[in-house]
């Protein structure tokens, strides 16, 4: 087993310890009762809600790799999508980690370059970011508005969130007003980078600087391309918007296949808030994910822990572990046909 499976299978590992122990702080038997009571047709329905949800952001994708100018069908899209979120549970830092394997699968299936392919991924990834801010802001709303108290994990989560919002949309904002300086500076960073790996993958040899800077600036012209267009970053953006939404829908729905008609907008403000938790450095966010959302839905669903833990397991269930394993069959398909080119 190469070092990169040892790493995958650590990951994983610490992942589900992590999950393990928040699980047996709440309490093992009173999740297991809660999950004994969940209603089989709602499941039946969450696991089309989850597949809305893929489709949804498979269709973003295919609308952003139109404006690139390497269009590919929309069912190929949504599955080369499906590949790409195996990629992303199964490497830390969720979508950042796994960008680099996705951008390797849409450039492969959409024969394009991977610069093109990386562009495609990271636009989407980026677009994803309004609507979920957006849906965060307005669960929140509604929340307060209703009977809920803005307790302190609330408050903290809330203001974590327009902290990070600020931060981002400042960064994006200033990296692109100076993306020639930024253009220079990653290929001063990749340059070494690429020759030692050239010294340590044996048949390899290290590409030219011209070649990186040319492929450096082929990213950055078609993330132009897809910035640049409005029509493009409005129906991308009501695609993720759908996917969010139904995100959310799948999780409402895990609480009421559990016996309890909480209110939607605990769904809208916890999935996008706590799916920031992804970002650790564990596959997918396993583990650290579940846990944000728990915390997270106990003060705003009004329901006892163990419910919520119930509720959030069923939720991951048919967002992470489905998607992983028919992705990863995804995934095994494009390695498979590219060998055989």
């Amino acid at each position: 087993m190469d070092g990169d499976r040892l790493t995958t299978v650590a990951g994983f590992a610490t992942a589900l310890v992590v999950l393990a122990v928040v699980i047996w702080i709440i309490g093992v038997d009173d999740v297991l009762n809660a999950l004994s009571r969940a209603e089989h047709s709602v499941l039946a329905l969450i696991v089309g809600v989850a597949v809305c949800w893929l489709s949804a952001w498979g269709l973003a994708l295919w609308v952003v790799l139109g404006a690139i100018g390497t269009p590919i069908s929309a069912p190929k899209a949504v599955f080369v999508f499906t590949a790409a979120v195996f990629s992303n549970n199964v490497t830390p830092f969720g979508q950042a980690g796994g960008e680099p394997i996705s951008a390797l699968l849409i450039s492969s299936v959409a024969d394009t370059e991977y610069e093109n392919g990386l562009a495609a991924i990271a636009s989407v990834d980026t677009l994803h970011f309004v609507p979920s801010v957006g849906f965060a802001l307005i669960g929140f709303v509604f929340l307060l508005a209703g009977t809920t108290q803005l307790t302190r994990n609330i408050a903290v989560a809330a203001g974590a969130t327009v902290a990070l919002v600020a931060l981002i949309v400042t960064a994006a904002v200033v990296g692109w007003q100076n993306r020639d300086q930024v253009e220079s500076a990653v290929t001063r960073a990749v340059t070494p980078l690429l020759k030692l790996l050239a010294r340590v993958i044996p048949g390899r040899s290290p590409p030219n600087r011209a070649t990186i800077e040319s492929r450096i600036d082929g990213f950055f012209h078609s993330v132009g391309r897809v910035a640049g267009d409005r029509g493009t970053i409005a129906k991308a953006m009501g695609c993720s918007a759908l996917g969010w939404l139904a995100l959310s829908t799948s999780l409402w729905l895990s609480l009421y296949a559990l016996g309890y008609a909480t209110p939607f907008a605990a769904a809208l403000f916890v999935v996008p808030v706590g799916s920031i938790a992804g970002a650790t450095p564990l596959p997918g966010g396993l583990g650290g994910l579940e846990a944000a959302f728990i915390t997270l839905l106990i003060p705003t669903a009004g329901v006892s822990a163990s419910t919520a833990t119930a509720a959030v397991l069923i939720h991951r269930g048919a967002t992470y572990w489905l998607p992983t394993l028919f992705g990863g069959g995804a995934a095994a398909v494009i390695g498979a046909s590219k060998r055989s080119r």
